[in-house]
């Protein structure tokens, strides 16, 4: 009977600890309201996006200004 208690104390332990580390709480934690990062944030890969253009059509109105102005020199009568 001990022996059925302690494999499932072992069982729910086990459990307890992967739910634990696949939640993240042991990297992050939070105090009264705010979230906290990990005590490891000095080591992390910090990933920097710089911003984009904010017209997003920005490549297909080159791709079509440089068509007009080939199809005029097409009707200037210079071959590209």
């Amino acid at each position: 009977m001990k022996r059925r208690v302690r494999s499932s104390f072992a069982a729910l332990l086990g459990c307890g600890f992967v739910v634990t580390n696949l939640t993240g709480c042991l990297l992050q934690g939070t105090v009264g309201g705010q979230t906290l990062p990990s005590a490891y944030y000095l080591q992390d890969d910090v990933q920097y996006f710089p911003a984009g253009p904010e017209f997003k059509l920005t490549n297909a109105v080159n791709a079509y200004d440089e068509y007009r102005a080939e199809q005029a020199l097409i009707q200037e009568g210079f071959a590209p």
